[in-house]
């Protein structure tokens, strides 16, 4: 070990920008929720975070807070929202091709991007519930967000309505994060995976209300998630600090 040429700083290790790099981040569905607070955390340490949504007006209004912010301006951070639906090939090929349009190297892909649908087993909309869910939520590409739902198999209430196919939706994001890990491994990229449980956002909003203080009982901490919990793991997997992690 050459210690004198080591640098363990947390700017070395975690920061998103060198003196002659600035990291170029997507984080799709980046105006709400656990994206707002990834795209939040890469533009307060210093990326250019271009966040996608189908309703231009919502990562406009994202793009615009965060880029207020003091840490975003200190850091020269910076967030460009775009309008893009990413529910089939054609549709994804139109959003690569406008960031090629505008950069010439991505460095983090966060597919954050998510719905969700919950009715009845027995009654359960083939078209919106399942084929456009599945569409949108199981990606082809480097953080992906699944969901604890994918492993636990309580995806009906005690009314008969379910998730059924976000919880499936969720168990097939997993595995493909380990397909891509393994295959991209020789070309030097990671592909990891966060499952969160419960965080406050437009999806979680009806449960959140409903099941009130109940909606930690079963976290570790024995609390729903905060910004600050979601922006230190995506930072750290965001960063030079999680170079040799990814999941096989």
């Amino acid at each position: 070990m050459a210690s004198e040429s080591l640098n363990l700083t947390a700017p070395a290790l975690f920061g998103l920008q060198t003196a002659n790099t600035r990291k170029v981040a997507i984080v799709t569905g980046g105006g709400t929720g656990i994206g707002k607070m990834i795209t939040a955390a890469l533009a307060q340490n210093g990326a250019k975070v271009y966040i996608a949504s189908r309703k231009l007006k919502v990562v406009q209004d994202a793009a615009a807070e965060i880029n207020a912010m003091p840490n975003t301006i200190a850091s020269k951070g910076e967030v460009i929202a775009l309008q893009a639906d990413l529910v089939d090939k054609e549709k994804c090929v139109a959003f690569v091709n406008q960031i090629k349009a505008k950069e010439q190297k991505l460095h983090i892909l966060v597919n954050n991007a998510g719905i969700s649908w919950g009715s009845d087993l027995l009654d359960f909309d083939e078209k919106n519930g399942w084929d456009k869910l599945m569409a949108v939520n199981v990606p082809g590409r480097v953080i992906n967000i699944s969901s604890i739902a994918s492993y636990i198999p309580g995806s009906a209430d005690p009314g008969g309505s379910g998730t059924y196919s976000y919880n499936a939706s969720k168990a097939a994001v997993n595995h493909l994060t380990r397909i891509l890990a393994a295959s991209f491994a020789e070309r030097k990229v990671t592909v990891n995976c966060i499952a969160p449980g419960f965080y406050p956002s437009r999806m979680t909003q009806h449960g959140l209300a409903a099941l009130g203080d109940a909606a930690a009982i079963g976290h570790p901490m024995g609390r729903i998630g905060s910004t600050e919990d979601m922006a230190g793991l995506a930072l750290f997997l965001s960063s030079r600090a999680s170079a040799h992690i990814t999941v096989k």
